[in-house]
């Protein structure tokens, strides 16, 4: 039975940091992509890229926003890669990642999960981000890659589009 390899000293703040945001990393990836072995796969992958760049991340900086960005980059550059691997429309990927709500869940979380994989990607990530981590619009920017006034839009018409979803209120035009 080969022994198990510890982490040196220095490694094993880093270690225990990555091992307390991976709940945390977990949910994100679920409400990304509506599917939990995908999302488990994400975060997999996540830890192991983070271990590997360890020697970047800077201590005492936000390790929640900085792995959340390694997710969500991998999860972008896997959608790209499936999208190449086949002909299929962006629409239609989006719904093939998302699975339905589980039946045996409380109604309210499968409402909610139900009216989550509706929303744009972009609205979606954003109140992810912003709504279920609790990052600052600013944090959550930075993660995405956009303006903060993007980021502030984005959560703000994903507010909005769930609210009337969860209400079961026609879609406005306009």
């Amino acid at each position: 039975m080969p022994e198990r390899i510890s982490p040196a000293p220095a490694d094993e703040g880093f270690r225990r940091e990555l091992m307390s945001v991976l709940p945390h990393l977990r949910a994100f990836a679920r409400g990304l992509c509506g599917r939990h072995d995908f999302a488990d796969d994400l975060v997999q992958e996540t830890a192991v890229k983070a271990w590997t760049a360890r020697e970047r991340y800077q201590p005492g900086t936000n390790m929640r926003a900085w792995t959340f960005a390694i997710l969500r980059n991998h999860y972008l550059s896997e959608l790209r890669k499936s999208k190449r691997q086949t002909d299929i429309e962006d629409g239609d990927m989006e719904r093939m990642l998302v699975m339905d709500a589980d039946q045996e869940a409380p109604l309210h979380l499968g409402d909610m999960e139900t009216a989550l994989a509706q929303l744009a990607p972009e609205r979606r990530e954003a109140v992810l981000l912003v709504g279920a981590s609790g990052f600052s619009y600013e944090e959550a920017a930075d993660i995405a890659g956009c303006p903060i006034g993007t980021m502030k839009s984005r959560v703000a018409r994903a507010r909005a589009d769930l609210t009337r979803m969860l209400q079961d209120e026609p879609e406005k035009a306009g």
